[in-house]
Formats: C-alpha cells, structure tokens, sequence
C-alpha cells in the first residue's frame, strides 16, 4: 500500500504535463518502511479507437531503485486523477488546524476571477464552494483564516451569519464571491429569497459537525446539501463522530476517506501539557476565588467559562468593579457587542473573556495562559472543548474547575469518562493557603485589584421645588371590612 499526495494539476482540464508527488510506504503498524517520488507523465493517446488518457508513474525510492507503472484513464478509481474529488471526514481535537486542512484546498481548486479558466466559467461570481458553521463568532474567524490564505489569488470570500443586515451580505452577493461562510439559519433564509445561489456550487465543507448537532441544526443541513446538486466534493470535519453524524454522512456523502488526527499516547485523555485543578468552592465563594485566581503569577489571558448567559454577565460585572479588565460574550448581547468584546480582548484592551459554551465553539486565540470554568461542564465533551482554548501549539497551561456541592454527581462522570484523577476535589475556599501556593498567587492578592474602587451610584439631584410634608402628602389607607348578612 501506499500514499501519495494529490496531484497538483486537474488532469480533466490539463491533461498534458509532469506532476510530482510523494509517498511512503507503511507496514501494518504504521511505520513507515520506505519513502519514494513519484514523476507522474500525462498525454492523451488512442486506444482501440477511442481517445484516452495514459498515466505513466515512475516511482524512485530513497536507494535508488525504480518501479514503474502505467494507467489508462478507465483504470484509474473515480477522484484519484480525475476532475471528480473524493469526499473526505477529518476527525481531530480543536485546535488542531481544521480550517487549514480544508482551507488550503479549496482555495487551490476554486477559480478566481484573474485565472485563465474565468471567461470560460459558466457561473462566473456565483460561489463554488460553501463553508457551514454552528456559530457566528467561527463564521467570521474562518473567513477571515481564508482571506488571509487566499490574498495572493484575488479570491472573494463572504462570511453571512445572523445579527447583521441582509442588505450588505446581498449586496457583496450580487457583487460576486467564490466562497461563502455561513451559518445554517442565514445562508437558507438566503437562499429562500433567491440571493444566494447553491446549484452551481461544487464544494461543501461541513465544519464542527458535533456542535451542528447539539444545536439542532441538523435538519437546516441536510436541506442545503439537498440543494447543492453540482456538488462533487465534500469534506466533513468533527472532533466526535456520534451516530446522527455518521448517518448525515452515509446520506450524503461518496465513500468517504475518514481522516482521523490523534496522538496514540494522548489517546482517550485530556492534553498532558494542561496542568489542571479541580476545586470544591461554595457559590457564595466563587467570585473572591476567582478574583485571586486571576491575580497568578504568569497569568495571561485567561477565559472564564459559565453555563448560563444571565451568571456571565453577572460575573463580567463583578470583575469590573474589582478593578480586572474583562468582557464578557454570551447569546443575549447583540452581535455588535460580541464583536467587539472578542476584538477587545483578541487586541489586549481586556485580558479576561467571560463567555458561555455557545458562543467560545471555536474561538482560536493564541496564548490563552488560563481556562477557569466558573460553573462545572455538563459533561466530559464540554470539559475537553474548554479547557482546550489554552495549552496550543506545544505551550502549557492551566485549568480550573469549580464544583459546587450539588454539581458533584456531574464531575464524577466526567471525571470516570476522561480517566482523571479528581474523583475527590480539594474542599478550598478564597482564604484556603494550598490555593495560593498550588497557583502561584501572591499571599497578598486579595479580592480587588489595588486601586480599584467600588462602582457607586450618583446621588439623586436635588429639587428645587420646597418639598411637601409627610403629613400633607400621604394619606393613611384605611381598610374596611365588609361584613355578609347571614339570612
């Protein structure tokens, strides 16, 4: 067996040139046995009559030994060579460089308006390939990763999602784009209207697909792939594989390569590198906790997980008023808000993000120091996904749970599920010395930044009209009671 990479050219349209690629050979273990190259000569001939197209590969190993191999184009298993693709699931951790894998691809294949394939396109302006995505705060990430990959090729990419005016996604629509992101509820409200247009579309990425099924938009899925007919590709990225999306994939998808990116020693546990805590606090408790918490030596950005919208807010304003530089980011503010919130503290204007489950799906920021979940997860899932935002890129980290008494049955599942070693959290409280000396924080550090000052209402201005008596203003309310004749 062995693999190589795709080739660089689409032999259904140049099928004239050399390729390279490269490959290896494997065992069954997985170890590689031998590395090779592969020269790869395209050229049309006539066979039995018919036109035809001849692969001829010239394999050169590492020693020096050739092999050599010749394939017609009927030979050859549909999407190796030709114009069609194969479908693809890639399964991996967050964190692991999904938009890339996907990425880089599509804007590899997808025509830009200065190629010399453009005045030949049919539907030139109309997208070619669409990204869907479970939240607004990854709609624009993505996009923006995209942009950024595709700046060089003049490829117009559009981000479409809830909270924002139609009128400008329509307008840039109508413009011309080549690819789209989107959330489900926007592109088909979108599409309904006619502005958006999926039968010329040819590639489909379905990303945090485990997170499209938690918040039910599963059926707004299966609908955009009925309506993408042209689609020859598509690529389906999940960190779990649960059996709803196992079935969506079977649906609609084309022998799939199931490409899956784990670490064998890290396999069924949370990231080694992550140094976690998990901590018994009273309710009462959990804001002066969190205040010295924050006041670590080598704290650096830190995210603050809650389950509710209505405590993340609550906690961002009690941080304020002690002096910490926190913004919060949950479903009741609006999309503007959250924007900025997240631009805020991405530029270093706050270094403490309080944010619900929702709306941090996918946020990538680098050098997170601190993940502290101020309400215990619902499961194990949603205890790898936050503590996940910090410890990237090979850096350490810190996490830090806390359990309420009555959250203790949750955190012995997720504890028993991930096979950690906290069936017992520590009983701690903000006074408690082993918090101060297993965190690192200053014996000094109390429950406000020095300086900070308690956030006072201003005094009611006073009238200048002369204010009537109490005995003059108020009349006393006298209660009657009605008596019922008896008959």
């Amino acid at each position: 067996m062995y693999s190589k990479e795709s080739p660089k050219l689409d032999l259904a349209s140049y099928f004239n040139g050399n390729i390279d690629a490269y490959g290896i050979f494997t065992n069954r273990s997985g170890e590689v046995v031998k590395r090779f190259k592969v020269l790869i000569k395209a050229k049309w001939e006539t066979k039995d009559g018919k036109r035809v197209g001849i692969l001829d590969e010239d394999f050169t190993y590492t020693d020096g030994t050739t092999q050599k191999r010749v394939w017609t184009l009927t030979e050859i298993a549909p999407g190796r060579y030709s114009g069609t693709a194969s479908d693809v699931i890639g399964q991996a951790k967050t964190g692991t460089g999904k938009t890339l894998a996907f990425g880089i691809p599509l804007i590899e294949k997808v025509i830009a308006p200065g190629d010399a394939e453009w005045p030949s396109l049919t539907h030139s302006g109309k997208p070619q390939a669409l990204i869907v995505v479970p939240t607004r705060e990854l709609c624009i990430q993505v996009a923006k990763d995209l942009v950024d990959l595709s700046s060089h090729r003049g490829i117009r990419t559009l981000a479409v999602y809830g909270g924002k005016a139609f009128e400008p996604q329509i307008e840039a629509l109508q413009t011309g784009v080549e690819i789209v992101v989107g959330t489900p509820g926007r592109l088909l409200d979108l599409y309904r209207q006619g502005q958006l247009h999926l039968k010329q579309i040819s590639r489909v990425v379905l990303d945090e697909a485990d997170e499209m099924l938690d918040l039910g938009f599963l059926p707004d899925v299966e609908k955009i792939f009925t309506n993408t007919p042209a689609r020859i590709q598509t690529m389906l990225f999940s960190a779990t594989m649960p059996g709803d999306i196992i079935a969506l994939a079977r649906r609609f998808m084309n022998q799939p390569v199931h490409i899956r990116a784990a670490n064998l020693e890290d396999e069924g546990a949370v990231v080694s590198r992550i140094e976690q805590h998990v901590i018994r606090a009273h309710a009462m408790d959990k804001t002066e906790l969190l205040a010295r918490i924050l006041q670590a030596e080598n704290r650096g950005p830190t995210i603050v997980f809650c389950r509710t919208k209505r405590t993340a807010q609550k906690t961002s304003d009690d941080l304020v008023e002690r002096g910490f530089r926190a913004a919060s980011i949950h479903g009741d503010l609006g999309q503007s808000a959250r924007e900025r919130a997240l631009n805020d503290f991405k530029g270093g204007k706050s270094d403490v993000l309080i944010a619900t489950d929702v709306a941090a799906r996918g946020i990538d920021i680098d050098g997170i120091t601190h993940v502290i979940n101020y309400q215990c997860p619902d499961d194990e899932k949603t205890y790898v996904h936050r503590i996940g935002r910090t410890g990237r890129a090979g850096a350490s980290g810190v996490a830090v749970t806390f359990v309420d008494w009555d959250e203790l049955p949750k955190w012995s599942h997720i504890n028993q599920a991930l096979n950690l070693d906290f069936a017992e959290p520590t009983e701690t409280y903000s006074s408690s010395e082993h918090l101060y000396s297993e965190l690192g924080i200053p014996t000094e550090a109390s429950g406000r930044i020095n300086g900070a000052k308690s956030i006072e209402k201003p005094a009611p201005k006073k009238s200048d009209r002369p204010q009537k008596s109490k005995s003059t203003t108020k009349r006393e309310r006298v209660r009657t009671k009605r008596v019922r004749e008896s008959h």
